[in-house]
């Protein structure tokens, strides 16, 4: 099921950026603890109640020399054309401006559920300047505080009440889905077309030609596909184009569907910093992931080049360390043969469950080979372990106190479990819980 998307829609000033931490909370700071990973997020997961959704802060857009109106313009039709329910933010200090109005005519005409916020109304004395935002034809506006957290519980209450019921196509429990992101023109529709041997989607060197994910059911070796082709990491067209953020979006969504992942590379043009960018997304998603390396057939090589260029990627992609790399043509389709086996293997790891008993011999091992750590005089204590869920395989550790599980021993713990059962191609998370 793909999460709703919420998007925060606003002139500058209003505190669309705040709010977007308050919803998401400590997930974005979560992100902050993996190498290599991006931090200017723009895009990320929230939950309230029952429902789990994905947030837009159009906040994080620089749209360079545009003219302010046409800033707000842009930012406003890029919410529309991706969210599900958008919130309005408004400043209460300010009261309603030539610009909340503009915004509004733009929302009139978008169809899609509207909620109406009135920030920085920071105490109950201030409640009476909500009402001139009644005049932006919303219906009831609802007055929150930002900065104290105030209101956000009405606000979103109001939202997951537009939320859809989104049923996308169910398909059969053994089949593997898998998407590609990339940035454009890395050759991801090619790729689609070498695996399934006919011309099924459009290739095209001009970046941004697929416009919306593909689903193609594919059958090799007795072993079933659904292929979900992005749009490219970029949509074509001038608002898309000038907010190079929101490039990830339609694949964010094609993730949601997907077991694997494949992060497409040109091995031409070699690793620039949206590549480390796209695959930090496809890593925090939890899903399983593959490294490809696509034309491989335009590269000078030696009996040298496969090994420095596996080493870069390790470089520049260190929280993927799991990840198997491939290296391809799809023009050629030399090598293509290694890229589903490959796919297998992800798959069945990112499903794989271990017994409790096999798992806690690892960790005691693990322990007596490197004792726990100390902090002000307490030490760790690990009682026991057990695997809570799959795609990602996640694991609960019981400890005695859970703060002194420290990231690094967390992940010392992470690669003792890979070295005993391997998980090669999928993250691994590990919760420590106070034992009752």
């Amino acid at each position: 099921m793909v999460k709703p998307i919420i998007a925060i829609v606003g002139r500058p000033n209003v505190g669309k950026s705040t709010i977007f931490n308050r919803i998401v909370g400590e997930r974005v700071s979560i992100v902050e603890d993996v190498p290599g990973v991006t931090r200017d997020r723009i895009y990320s997961s929230g939950e309230w109640l029952t429902h789990d959704f994905n947030v837009i802060d159009t906040g994080g857009i620089d749209l360079g020399d545009e003219p302010f109106l046409e800033q707000i313009r842009q930012q406003a039709e890029i919410a529309i054309d991706e969210a599900d329910v958008i919130l309005f933010l408004t400043n209460g200090r300010e009261g309603v401006t030539s610009a909340d109005e503009e915004v509004a005519k733009i929302l009139y005409k978008s169809k899609k559920p509207v909620v109406l916020g009135v920030n920085k109304i920071d105490n109950p004395e201030m409640r009476e300047q909500i009402y001139d935002f009644y005049a932006l034809g919303f219906g009831d506006p609802i007055p929150i505080s930002g900065s104290h957290g105030l209101g956000l519980g009405d606000l979103l209450d109001e939202a997951v009440k537009h939320f859809p019921n989104k049923n996308h196509q169910e398909y059969e429990a053994d089949m593997i889905k898998f998407c590609l992101i990339g940035r454009p023109n890395v050759g991801k529709s090619s790729l689609v077309n070498a695996i399934l041997g006919e011309e099924r989607v459009i290739v095209s060197n001009i970046a941004g030609t697929t416009r919306d994910a593909i689903d193609s059911v594919y059958t090799y070796n007795g072993d079933k596909y659904v292929i979900i082709d992005t749009a490219g990491m970029r949509k074509k067209g001038k608002v898309y184009e000038s907010t190079e953020k929101y490039s990830v979006l339609r694949a964010l969504k094609a993730m949601e569907r997907s077991d694997v992942v494949l992060v497409v590379l040109d091995a031409e043009e070699g690793i620039i910093e949206q590549d480390k960018k796209i695959a930090g997304y496809a890593h925090e998603a939890g899903r399983a992931v593959v490294m490809v390396v696509n034309k491989w057939d335009a590269v000078e090589k030696d009996e040298k080049t496969m090994k420095e260029f596996e080493q870069k990627i390790r470089d520049h992609f260190l929280f993927l360390d799991y990840a198997p790399i491939v290296f391809l043509s799809a023009k050629t389709k030399k090598r293509i043969h290694t890229l589903l086996p490959m796919i297998n293997t992800a798959s069945e790891n990112h499903s794989m469950r271990v017994e409790t008993s096999v798992l806690n011999d690892v960790i005691m091992d693990a322990v007596a080979m490197n004792p726990t750590p100390t902090d002000k005089g307490k030490r760790l204590k690990i009682y026991y372990a057990t695997q809570v869920s799959v795609k990602p395989p996640t694991f609960v550790v019981f400890v005695n106190e859970p703060e002194l599980l420290h990231f690094s021993y967390e992940r010392f713990l992470v690669n003792r479990i890979r070295d005993a059962f391997g998980f090669e191609g999928t993250p691994i998370k590990i919760f420590p819980r106070e034992r009752k």
